[in-house]
């Protein structure tokens, strides 16, 4: 295991999703990123380890249904839950992910149980969920993951499919993974989201945090439920290492949230912690990867990066992203930075 001295003070920092948050629903998810924090920090500062930390944070957040995580989480195109989460410790370079998950209430549990009890980084589908029953995790209907809203956001979705309409909430015109993210190229200039950016009002968002421990030790953690009316069987960034999650001691800890094809693309997560290891600040850092993200696919998400020694950096490119850090001086949230 890498460790450094500790030179800063215990970090957390956590998202709910970088979209186009409606003005009802920005409550709910302040409250939501700010009992994250809470649950997490609490860890943090008494002296626990950062992977429990974000483990815990990110937790709360899959039970929270205002987030696209565990319950309350898009539908697939076939009306179920599917869900992917991944886990990495910077300090043992130790990762667990799952993905396409469908009887599992918290899969980040499932990925921190890959992470400790097997000699392998990634399961999917029912193997994952054995894997996961095997060592304690209880197998559930995928029925208590399903919320009626949700139900109606898929009918929704599958009307604007049907009558042909394009879904621009993440990504843009150079993304050629799906219809779904098409924005045409005059509502767009160069690193901002397109003028004509909109809600669909049936959206939400990806989940993470990272931490940083009083022992120097990073760690990052992110868990979804999709895209709405997805293919079943499609996997996106968030449990890909590197790409919507990563943790190295020697470099930083990144979670991200947005339309995951562009970000996979780009192995987004790894090429912003790459730039703090180089020595750029994670403030800088952060921007520069959002700013990578559109100028290169023209794709739109968010981005929270927390460097060894206590620094960090937040950026989107969306209309506002739920946010929160906390640290021993207080904890704070908001929507857009």
């Amino acid at each position: 295991m890498i460790t450094h001295s500790p030179t800063h003070d215990p970090t957390l920092l956590v998202h709910g999703g970088a979209w186009a948050i409606p003005a009802d629903a920005a409550e709910a998810h302040q409250a939501g990123v700010r009992h994250a924090l809470e649950v997490g920090h609490e860890i943090l500062a008494r002296g626990g380890a950062a992977i429990d930390a974000v483990e815990a944070a990110v937790t709360i957040l899959e039970d929270d249904p205002t987030f696209d995580a565990g319950r309350g989480s898009f539908l697939t195109s076939n009306g179920r839950v599917q869900l992917d989460a991944l886990l990495m410790d910077g300090g043992r370079m130790k990762a667990g992910g799952v993905a396409c998950v469908e009887r599992l209430r918290n899969p980040i549990h499932a990925a921190r149980l890959v992470l400790e009890q097997s000699p392998h980084v990634y399961f999917v589908g029912e193997g994952a969920e054995l894997f996961a029953q095997a060592h304690g995790m209880e197998l559930i209907d995928n029925s208590e993951l399903v919320l009626d809203r949700e139900r109606e956001r898929l009918g929704q979705a599958k009307s604007r499919a049907a009558a042909g309409l394009a879904d621009d909430t993440f990504s843009g015109h150079l993304d050629d993974k799906s219809p779904e993210t098409a924005v045409s190229s005059d509502q767009q200039s160069p690193g901002r989201p397109a003028e004509g950016f909109r809600p669909s009002g049936q959206d939400h968002d990806t989940v993470g945090a990272v931490a940083l421990d009083a022992r120097g030790n990073l760690a990052a953690a992110t868990s979804t439920g999709g895209t709405l009316n997805k293919t079943p069987g499609r996997v996106g960034d968030s449990s890909l290492i590197g790409c919507g999650c990563y943790a190295d001691n020697l470099a930083a800890a990144v979670s991200l949230t947005g339309w995951g094809e562009p970000i996979m693309k780009l192995v987004l997560g790894k090429w912003a912690t790459d730039r703090v290891a180089a020595g750029t600040a994670p403030e800088i850092a952060a921007r520069e990867a959002i700013s990578y993200l559109y100028n290169r696919l023209g794709g739109h998400g968010g981005i929270i990066l927390l460097g060894p020694d206590g620094r960090f950096g937040l950026a989107h490119n969306t209309p506002a992203m739920a946010w929160g850090v906390a640290t021993p001086g207080g904890l704070h949230t908001g929507l857009t930075i």
